[in-house]
């Protein structure tokens, strides 16, 4: 892949060079979060307010086949937890990002795990994409297993479905059950469509750039869809999406709710597609989810031992 510094990219439109150069220099841009047009202007002045709540987490760092990655675990204030919650944030942001979603789950009882994704907050890496950061998902709930439930905020929800269907480059399937995907675009294709209308490709320009994507991916883009992965791997899904998020179109949601029967859709106004991480409607939302199928799997097995 070609290298262009950062310097000759402001203000530069992406028409103004070759399809098969431009291309590339869309993909670079792609996997290296801090040039995305998503981060916010203050990104770093967030970040040290948000990792201030990492504070009471056991910090590790885990070796994975990407990157080493920065972990934190939450535990809860009983000896027993009720299970593992694996909570992925999105791109361009980092683990300090979930901590306020995080903590009423772990006062609910269960075990929180965190991550900051390869080339994200304190992990490994100056650039990756969706594989990369599915992998080093991937490990860290390997690490940290068994797993009860992911929470994924934005593109994490793609992130965690892929490492959960376990096809390859992944190691092996995850059995994970259920999980709550907020404010998370469907279609990888969609995401990437934006993206090159953002950055002013070509049609062949976005060719190019796809394809690039495809042959990291091993497959087809139309292949990365929330609406194929909840089935393949058999899990199920609360689906969170504010109407007002102009990030990632509510729409998003209504497709992966209409074609997936195992996934319920809960809908907010207001928040948007950032504060939807802190509001505390959708905190209480996912602590019932959670509660809610943790009772209905131990009720399930009191029937089974009753038989």
């Amino acid at each position: 892949m070609i290298w262009i510094p950062k310097t000759l990219l402001n203000g530069q439109r992406l028409s103004a060079l070759p399809p098969g150069i431009a291309g590339d220099t869309a993909f670079r841009i792609f996997c290296t979060p801090e040039l995305s047009q998503y981060r916010a202007s203050n990104h770093y002045q967030l970040v040290e307010r948000a990792r201030f709540h990492l504070r009471n987490a056991s910090w590790a760092r885990i070796p994975t086949p990407v990157a080493d990655i920065q972990t934190y675990t939450f535990d809860p204030d009983t000896d027993a937890p009720r299970g593992t919650i694996l909570v992925v944030h999105g791109w361009t942001a980092e683990a300090s990002f979930m901590t306020a979603i995080a903590e009423p789950i772990r006062r609910a009882g269960y075990r929180v795990v965190l991550l900051d994704l390869p080339a994200h907050g304190l992990s490994g890496a100056h650039s990756t994409n969706l594989i990369d950061c599915a992998r080093a998902t991937a490990a860290v709930a390997a690490h940290f297993g068994p797993i009860s439930a992911v929470v994924a905020h934005s593109f994490g929800g793609m992130i965690s479905l892929v490492a959960a269907e376990g096809r390859m480059p992944m190691p092996c399937k995850l059995d994970i059950p259920r999980f709550v995907l907020v404010a998370c675009p469907n279609r990888l294709s969609q995401v990437t469509a934006d993206f090159s209308v953002h950055w002013g490709l070509t049609l062949a320009g976005q060719q190019a750039f796809e394809h690039r994507l495809e042959r990291v991916g091993g497959r087809a883009l139309r292949c990365f869809a929330i609406t194929k992965l909840l089935p393949a791997i058999g899990a199920k899904a609360l689906v969170v999406h504010d109407r007002d998020d102009r990030d990632v179109t509510f729409e998003a949601a209504e497709e992966i709710a209409n074609n997936v029967a195992a996934a319920e859709l809960l809908s907010f106004q207001g928040f948007g597609h950032r504060n939807i991480l802190f509001a505390p409607p959708v905190m209480r939302a996912i602590v019932s989810y959670l509660s809610r199928a943790d009772r209905g799997a131990t009720t399930a097995m009191a029937i089974g031992d009753s038989d």
